[in-house]
C-alpha cells in the first residue's frame, strides 16, 4: 500500500502552519519543553538498578492521569500488585498511606482503578506473549499507556529466537511493540536497566559528582543502541545514591526526541530535569513547584520521613 499523497501534503501544511497536535503536559515549563505524553509512541526509560526508575515512571503516569485523564496498564514482574497500588495512592494523595482515614482508602483507589489496571504477574511472559494479554485487556478496557517493568524479566520466545538469532530478536521485539504502539494508538514506556559496564563509568577528578556512577546512555541499555534506534524518545533516570545531600533527587536526562514538532526535546548533558522527592516518600518538586497539585490534602500532617524511593 502506497501512501496517500493528500494526507501527507495535510501534514506538511500542518507543520508550516502549526498546526501539529502537542504532546500532553504538565503545566510545569521545567518539565514540558523536554518531556511530553505523544500518543501512540514507543518510549525507553534507561537507567541503573535500584535508583528509583520504577518509582518516577509511576508518578509520572499518575500526573498524566490526573492532568488528562489518562489511563494506565502495567506490567510490573519486579514488584507486587499491592506495592505499586500502595505507590498510586500516595502520590495521587500526598500522603503516607498510615496517615490515610479508611474511608478515603476506598474512595481513592475507585478512582486508582479505574485508571490503572495491574497485570497479575503468575507466570513466565515473553514480550510476544505479553503484547497479545494487552491487546486482549485493550479490547475490553481502553487505556492510553502500557508500562513494561522491566525489559529484561521477559523470557525469549524460543521459536522468533531460533528464526533470527539472539542480535536480531531484540530489534525484532522493540520493531513489534513500535508496531502495537502505533496500530492501537498506546504509548509504551518499556524501563530497560543498563549493562554492568556503565556502572564503571565514573565521573572523573574536579567534577561536582566526582567517583560517582555516570547517568546512562541511549547505548547503555541491555541489548545495546538498537532500543535508541527503534525508540520515539529515550529518557535516562538516574539518582546519585551515594552523595550526601543530592541522594533523594531524580534526574531525568532526555536523550532523544523523534518528533520535536510535537514538543519535548533532549536536556543539556548537565541541565537535566531534576525531581526532588518530599517528606514521606509521597511527592516530587521541580524547581520547588509540585509535580502534583496536593492542595486538598495539605491539612493532614505529614511526618517528616526519610526518603527510600528505590522502588
Amino acid at each position: 500500500m502506497l501512501t496517500d499523497i493528500k494526507l501527507i501534503k495535510e501534514k506538511l501544511y500542518d507543520v508550516k502552519y502549526d498546526r501539529i497536535e502537542q504532546g500532553y503536559g504538565l503545566g510545569i515549563e521545567e518539565v514540558d519543553q523536554f518531556l511530553r505524553y505523544k500518543k501512540g509512541a514507543f518510549n525507553i526509560c534507561v537507567g541503573h538498578a535500584n535508583t528509583g526508575k520504577t518509582t518516577v515512571i509511576l508518578y509520572l503516569q499518575m500526573a498524566y492521569a490526573l492532568k488528562h485523564d489518562l489511563k494506565w496498564l502495567i506490567f510490573s514482574s519486579e514488584n507486587s500488585d499491592y506495592s505499586i497500588a500502595r505507590k498510586l495512592l500516595e502520590f495521587k494523595t500526598g500522603v503516607p498511606i498510615q496517615k490515610i482515614p479508611d474511608a478515603q482508602i476506598e474512595t481513592e483507589m475507585e478512582w486508582i482503578n479505574d485508571h490503572f489496571k495491574i497485570i497479575k504477574v503468575e507466570s513466565l511472559y515473553s514480550a510476544r506473549s505479553l503484547m497479545s494479554e494487552a491487546k486482549q485487556i485493550l479490547d475490553v478496557w481502553h487505556y492510553d499507556g502500557l508500562l513494561i517493568d522491566p525489559y529484561n524479566s521477559l523470557i525469549k520466545d524460543p521459536t522468533l529466537l531460533r528464526s533470527v538469532g539472539g542480535h536480531e530478536y531484540d530489534y525484532q521485539v522493540a520493531s513489534e511493540m513500535r508496531l502495537f504502539c502505533k496500530k492501537n494508538n498506546v504509548t509504551i514506556w518499556l524501563n530497560a536497566h543498563a549493562v554492568t559496564e556503565s556502572l564503571r563509568r565514573k565521573h572523573p577528578s574536579g567534577h561536582e559528582f566526582e567517583g560517582l556512577p555516570q547517568p546512562c546512555s541511549m547505548a547503555d541499555v541491555e541489548g545495546g543502541g538498537k532500543w535508541g534506534n527503534r525508540a520515539d524518545d529515550v529518557v535516562s533516570i538516574h539518582r546519585y545514591t551515594q552523595h550526601p545531600t543530592r541522594w533523594m533527587v531524580s534526574d531525568i536526562h532526555v536523550v532523544k526526541v523523534k518528533e520535536t514538532e510535537t514538543g519535548g526535546r533532549p536536556t543539556s548533558m548537565d541541565a537535566p530535569i531534576s525531581l526532588r522527592m518530599q517528606a514521606g516518600n509521597v511527592a516530587f518538586s521541580v524547581a520547588g513547584k509540585d509535580v502534583i497539585d496536593h492542595s486538598k490534602v495539605a491539612s493532614i500532617d505529614i511526618p517528616n520521613m526519610n526518603p527510600e524511593i528505590a522502588f
